[in-house]
């Protein structure tokens, strides 16, 4: 089983809206059952936090609920738990490279790494457009999908 955590800054926006889309993809291939999915934050601004509502609205359009879901923050100890660590940006890219001392075993990743225009996923939290973070994150888990399915672990 190969195991993913999706990280952003605060749980609350960008990685549950990757979590529950990478979930809905591998679900709608029959593929759950090789994968574990979760996310979590690289802050602890909003530990407990639900995502936030036009994230769920977003996902809620999709027939996707996020019910008990909260955001919680990322440990040395999940190094050990999960095979891939997908940031989200830059800034999560290196606050994961400071918590797990440089990745020695090459689990971090920013989830646009994995198409042919590798970049952040901008962060709606700021830039308030949840649909182009929607699309960065629906092109960002198609090709990752695609990348573990070509590639022996």
């Amino acid at each position: 089983m190969t195991k993913i955590l999706f990280v952003c800054h605060g749980n609350i926006c960008r990685s549950p809206m990757a979590e529950f889309i990478m979930k809905e993809l591998v679900q709608t291939q029959g593929l759950e059952h090789l994968f574990e999915i979760a996310s979590a934050a690289t802050s602890d601004e909003e530990l407990g936090s639900a995502p936030y509502p036009p994230v769920r609205a977003l996902l809620s359009e999709r027939g996707i609920s996020t019910k008990g879901k909260t955001a919680r923050r990322l440990t040395r100890d999940d190094y050990e738990k999960y095979d891939y660590f997908i940031g989200m940006d830059g800034a999560n890219r290196r606050n994961m490279l400071r918590l797990f001392a440089n990745d020695p075993q090459g689990k971090v990743s920013l989830l646009l790494d994995y198409t042919d225009r590798p970049r952040d996923v901008a962060d709606p939290w700021y830039t308030r457009d949840f649909r182009a973070t929607e699309r960065d994150v629906d092109v960002g888990c198609a090709a990752l999908l695609e990348y573990l399915l070509n590639t022996s672990h």
